[in-house]
């Protein structure tokens, strides 16, 4: 089986460099800049072993094929619909799409696109970046990546991509429970990010400065939310969420944060804005996590502002 890794950032770029290091036929649907880059090689840097690949395999949208029977699709949720667009042509009857992007908002739009058949629900845990150079720099031990089938069977498909993903150099797991889990680590990202964007903080500095409080009414009220559409998280999951977002000694921040505090682009309307809009009605005094989601989306407000204003002709 072959697989396509729609998108090389740091995510994409790292399984996708590890599939290759055990042998197994991948290739890389990128943009032209990051064609170029990878064709001077691809270096991971990495506890768990560093990788150099002197030219991974690499296509274009205008060059991609059919012939592939997983898309690996792990690209930033607002670059989704350019990635709909250029994966589709190597889409065909036999093809299997395993995106690995936070919430449920994707999988609307990528099941719209080619139908519920041919798509997986997914995850994945690893904290990694890319370096000036357009190396992979991994940051902690997580390399994981759950999937499965929506329906929760366990498919000969499912387990053919099971035996393919295990020969690689990361953790991977198939699983019956895949929609649940993947609403449980929603609800922990959007508090993360809702807490420590809002905050401009990281865990730790939030609990030490007395407000380990608003970490976990912010955990809550996105529990709350995926209860109301039937995945409420199980007390296991809450309970590793809540000591997540209670250590004092965490430097942990949400990768929204970074994006916010470096003037980029956020995903603040898939992972808080989706997850407001499944809410249904909102209270009548604003949640914590409407204040940040309006703080998000005002902050973008400006930063487009500020720049139309720097193109401006004087």
């Amino acid at each position: 089986m072959k697989i396509l890794v729609v998108g090389a950032g740091a995510i994409g770029a790292y399984f996708g460099a590890r599939l290759l290091e055990a042998g197994v036929d991948t290739t890389f649907l990128v943009r032209p800049k990051r064609q170029a880059q990878l064709r001077a090689g691809l270096f991971v840097r990495s506890p768990h072993g560093d990788i150099r690949l002197p030219a991974p395999p690499t296509v274009t949208a205008e060059r991609v094929q059919k012939g592939f029977g997983l898309v690996l699709l792990s690209c930033k949720a607002y670059d989704l619909p350019g990635a709909i667009e250029s994966l589709a042509p190597a889409v065909d009857a036999g093809t299997a799409i395993l995106p690995l992007l936070n919430g449920m908002r994707h999988l609307d739009a990528l099941t719209e696109r080619f139908g519920p058949e041919r798509i997986l629900g997914g995850l994945c845990l690893i904290a990694a970046t890319l370096g000036e150079d357009g190396s992979v720099i991994h940051l902690n031990d997580n390399h994981a990546i759950s999937f499965g089938e929506l329906a929760g069977a366990r498919t000969p498909r499912a387990e053919t991509i099971e035996a393919l993903l295990a020969k690689a150099k990361f953790q991977s797991r198939l699983s019956e429970t895949i929609v649940q889990e993947m609403w449980e680590k929603w609800v922990f990202i959007a508090a993360l990010a809702g807490s420590t964007c809002l905050m401009r903080a990281a865990v730790g500095d939030i609990v030490r400065s007395g407000n380990a409080e608003l970490l976990r009414r912010m955990l809550s009220e996105c529990a709350q939310i995926a209860a109301s559409r039937g995945f409420a998280p199980r007390p296991q999951a809450m309970a590793r969420a809540e000591a997540f977002l209670t250590d004092a000694d965490s430097t942990l921040t949400a990768s929204m944060m970074r994006d916010l505090e470096h003037g980029a682009r956020t995903e603040a309307d898939h992972i808080l804005g989706d997850l407001l809009a499944r809410r249904g009605p909102p209270a009548a005094d604003l949640s914590l996590l409407d204040v940040a989601f309006a703080q998000l989306k005002s902050n973008e407000l400006r930063r487009t502002r500020e720049v139309a204003a720097t193109r401006a002709p004087q």
